[in-house]
């Protein structure tokens, strides 16, 4: 049965040490016995206590995001450097949190370490939020005794990681949604103004251009079977979000088509390639022993064609290889990158020549989605001249040519 994270408010009545009454007092907890509990302890006598009522136009529960837990790492490693105790800083950091579902998160694993877990144990029963990475580290940090600098550490890597992501997904959110709206606005041409024109062009007593008529009847075929389209459309999209969440065949085809992609491809490449540096560089500053750390790289490049090459690159320095030579096997790591793993594996210090690979990388990735946004700008233009302007030379053609024959 999955663990229940989400906080209940209570509303409760009861008289505190010095024997004053208290009315109408508000405590979060997991369950009422939990909240009696609690307030026993603080040294109150409970007389009344209920569930605080929902409004009746509550606002929807928001998710918890990668983003939310890239700053709750930030602000935990902060407070932890500050001094702050552990237990406290989860109670002021989850207190403090906007979203109520990370703040649930967030108090329900305070309530775990209060009660004897272990700081990796608790987020280890949270996969969905926190993955093998990031409990791999923090469980490295308890036992060395550097948890602060462990977490420093990890959320530098959550906010790179994030960066990368926002900046590949605002390159590609603009072009899409024009693209959406000018597809929306042709359907709209096709199925209101082209049946106007359609009327007109009626008493010219002429045969229309081939490219009208080819308008005409999409236009027609829209105006009957449009639900079809949409039809279509939407069980196209379940379709794929179906294979995707499903099929490990699909996403490998999906991924490998993706990297072949022009210059799309070359950032996502890249990506990998900086993810790969910036949590292996992570791992192996904390002391993770190299088998160890590869595999749970594997799950933090974002392509599963990555993620198999760094298995294979693991079982070959299972078996006593150098890194550089299982990189070298697998052909998807640049000559710079394996240079770099080379002189690191030499010098030993391959934390920071993977952190020094991880900054060209990354700085790569913004100078290419850089240039996709300028790339894209005329290629929108392209498809929007294609859609609207192709409909609009189609319904004049037909008044041209006439004007050319009174001509």
């Amino acid at each position: 049965m999955a663990e229940q994270t989400e906080q209940i408010d209570f509303i409760w009545d009861g008289i505190d040490k010095s024997g004053k009454k208290l009315l109408k007092r508000e405590i979060s907890a997991k369950s009422e016995a939990i909240a009696k509990a609690e307030l026993r302890r603080q040294g109150y006598r409970v007389i009344k206590i209920k569930a605080k009522p929902k409004p009746l136009f509550s606002a929807r529960v928001k998710a918890i995001t990668s983003g939310d837990i890239a700053v709750f790492s930030r602000q935990l490693a902060t407070m932890l450097k500050a001094g702050v105790p552990l237990v406290q800083s989860f109670d002021i950091v989850g207190k403090g949190h906007e979203n109520p579902s990370m703040q649930a998160l967030l108090l329900s694993i305070k309530a775990d370490v209060e009660g004897g877990d272990t700081l990796a144990e608790a987020l280890n029963k949270r996969p969905l939020y926190f993955d093998e990475l990031f409990c791999n580290l923090v469980e490295s940090g308890e036992q060395a005794g550097v948890l602060e600098t462990l977490l420093d550490k990890i959320a530098t890597y959550k906010e790179k990681t994030e960066s990368i992501k926002k900046k590949i997904k605002k390159a590609l959110t603009y072009p899409i949604a024009v693209i959406v709206v000018a597809f929306i606005v042709t359907a709209i041409l096709l199925i209101f103004v082209v049946p106007v024109f359609e009327d007109l062009f009626k008493g010219f007593g002429a045969d229309l251009p081939a490219f009208t008529k080819m308008v005409i009847n999409m236009s027609k075929w829209m105006q009957e079977w449009w639900w079809i389209l949409i039809g279509v459309i939407g069980a196209a999209i379940y379709v794929f979000g179906y294979f995707k969440k499903r099929s490990r065949p699909f996403n490998h085809f999906l991924d490998k088509l993706l990297l072949k992609i022009p210059v799309v491809g070359m950032i996502l490449n890249k990506s990998a390639i900086a993810r790969f540096s910036r949590t292996l560089s992570t791992m192996s500053a904390a002391g993770v022993p190299l088998v160890e750390a590869l595999e749970s790289v594997s799950g933090a490049c974002g392509n599963i064609i990555y993620a198999e090459a760094v298995l294979k690159m693991r079982e070959d320095v299972a078996t006593g290889q150098r890194l550089q030579y299982a990189m070298q096997q697998v052909s998807l790591f640049p000559h710079m990158v394996q240079q770099m793993v080379a002189i690191g594996e030499e010098s030993g210090s391959i934390d920071a020549m993977l952190s020094k690979v991880a900054d060209f990388y990354e700085e790569e990735v913004d100078n290419l989605i850089d240039n996709l946004s300028s790339l894209m700008e005329p290629l929108i233009m392209v498809i929007l001249g294609i859609l609207v302007g192709g409909l609009i030379v189609a319904m004049y053609l037909p008044i041209f040519k006439m004007g050319a024959a009174v001509g």
